[in-house]
Order: structure tokens, then sequence, then C-alpha cells
């Protein structure tokens, strides 16, 4: 299966049921066996043992953890470690990642030297116009700063937030990072007048979903891609299924 297809979900989508066997039976309900699993579901991985009673949940139930995160990387270099070595203990491959404008050129080459060490790779998720590390020629010189081990997690309506002119997953993936996508969140807006943004099911906002796809597979797309939907907090199944459906129906 193209790993375009082979997606999952973000476990901020469900941040109002804290309960990670609620959570798990919930990625199953939706129809993926995947998760990201972010800092609400996890105790901020602050305890690896905890974490590990955490993943078994997950594995029981036969969700895989593909990802942690979004992590925001800083000086603390043991906290670093420890979200490696909770990826590690989970079998995930990938951390999805901030960097900070105030020490990035020092704190990458240490976070890619333990992409090195764990063989886990950082995908840099783009978080729109208003965060370091949302705007391409930040996530450039990021990636220059950090080498192979250091790529994108390409956040499709973040992506777009940024403005119509930068902000083309599509492009993206096909010139502007090349080689570089190491994480997809599908995910979609649309904006107002006033530049505002509402989550709504991938695919029936701006994002060209089927376009996109298509992009993936023919780059030979190698990464972990999630759904990540951040409406109805209360009652994000109904959607996450109409999402998960319109992702695989723009595979076919």
């Amino acid at each position: 299966m193209a790993k375009a297809m082979d997606f999952g979900v973000q476990s901020f989508c469900f941040r109002n049921f804290k309960d990670n066997t609620d959570v798990a039976g919930k990625v199953k309900q939706i129809g993926v066996d995947k998760i990201e699993v972010c800092g609400i579901h996890s105790g901020a991985f602050e305890d690896l043992g905890v974490w590990k009673d955490e993943v078994a949940i997950y594995q029981d139930a036969g969700v895989e953890i593909v990802s942690i995160g979004v992590q925001t990387f800083g000086e603390d270099m043991v906290s670093a470690r420890r979200w490696f070595e909770c990826a590690q203990a989970a079998g995930a491959k990938y951390i999805s990642a901030h960097f900070q404008v105030g020490n990035f050129q020092t704190v990458v080459p240490k976070v890619a030297a333990l992409c090195d060490e764990f063989g886990i790779r950082i995908a840099i998720h783009c978080h729109g116009g208003y965060c370091f590390g949302g705007s391409p020629d930040v996530i450039r010189c990021l990636l220059d700063t950090g080498g192979e081990n250091i790529g994108v997690c390409l956040d499709t309506a973040w992506c777009m937030q940024i403005g119509p002119r930068q902000g083309k997953p599509i492009q993206w993936v096909k010139n502007t990072f090349k080689g570089r996508i190491y994480g997809v969140h599908y995910k979609d807006f649309t904006f107002g007048p006033d530049g505002m943004w509402e989550d709504v099911v991938v695919g029936t906002g701006n994002l060209d979903l089927p376009a996109f796809v298509t992009a993936l597979n023919d780059e030979d797309f190698d990464g972990y891609a999630v759904i990540e939907y951040e409406a109805d907090p209360e009652n994000p199944v109904p959607a996450l299924t109409e999402c998960v459906t319109a992702v695989r129906a723009a595979g076919v």
C-alpha cells in the first residue's frame, strides 16, 4: 500500500478524551489503525515507564504509533533525549517537531545527532504564518542546518494559511521540499474575508485532495501520514470518519 494511503490520525483530534483506551477505540471506530500521539495523551512524555504502559494500550488495541509530537525542541536536551526514547519505545520512526528562533542554530544540530543515535527522523511541523518554522525560507534554513535526518511534516491546512503564493501543498511535495517530506497532516481549512480559518472535512475546503495524494504518490512519499481535524472536539468521530472516507477516495 502506498504510504499516502497507509494513514492514521493525530491524537489531538481526541483532545477532550484523555483515556488512552478510549482514544484507541475511537481510532478503530473511524476506520484506521495508526496514530500520532501528542503530549495530551502521553503525560507530555515525562515518564518513560508510564509511557510504555500507554504504548501497550494502543498495541493491545491493534493501533500502531507511527509518530509522537508535535514536540517543541529547545535547549533542554534531557527532555529531548527522553522524547527520542519514548518514540523508540513505541516503535515510531518519526517525531513531529517545532524549533525556536532564539536557539535553533545550536539545538537543531544536537537534535540531528539524536536522530543518528536513535534511527528516528524529525519532521518539522509547518504551523502557519504566525509560527517560527511556518514559512518556506525558515524551513529551508532549518533543513540545511540539520541535514538529511530533519525533514518536513507538511500540514496541508497550515501550509495554505501562509497565503496562496507560497502556501501550496502540492508544490511543496513536487518542488519546494522535494524528497524532504517526512510526514503529512491531512488537514483542510476554509478562510473568511478577515483571513480567519475554520477546520472542515479534508477535501471540502481549499485543499485539492486528489491532486495532493497524486503528488505524494508520484514523488514516492515514504513517511507517515495522519488526519488532523480540530473541530467538534466533544464529538469528533463523525467528521473524522468522513475524513477517512475522503482520503481513501482521493487515492483511488
